[in-house]
């Protein structure tokens, strides 16, 4: 009974998990399709972004604007409520940064074809990247 009443609980329950932090972060910067959202987060599910998109409707974190046209046109917002998470959002970005730094975890690699000249092994978690 204790834990409904803790804020931590209420926002982690709002916004927390695998895929929604990002959705948000994605929709700091402005509004998105849904195909966009589905390119700038490679591993998400049409079915699981469509879940995380209507709860965080739900919850007036997000806004839904669908276009009368064919085929269907629906762009994803921050409403204002959503719009108050930028700073958290930012400081969790921030905190990722450094926390990439202080463990010597690279940046994520571009896309482009690799040789197996230029392929390096990279640490599979922090504490091989630690040890090394």
């Amino acid at each position: 009974m204790e834990e409904f009443y803790c804020p931590v609980k209420l926002t982690a329950d709002i916004i927390g998990g695998k895929w929604k932090p990002l959705i948000l972060f994605y929709l700091e910067d402005g509004t998105k399709r849904f195909g966009e959202l589905r390119k700038r987060i490679p591993g998400l599910t049409k079915k699981m972004l469509t879940q995380h998109l209507r709860e965080l409707e739900r919850d007036q974190v997000v806004h839904r604007k669908v276009y009368a046209v064919v085929p269907p046109k629906v762009e994803y917002s921050l409403t204002r409520h959503g719009e108050s998470l930028k700073p958290i959002l930012k400081l969790m970005s921030a905190w990722g940064t450094k926390h990439r730094a202080r463990y010597g975890i690279p940046k994520a690699q571009s896309r482009a074809p690799k040789t197996s000249a230029t392929i390096k092994r990279q640490p599979a978690s922090v504490e091989e990247a630690l040890a090394s």
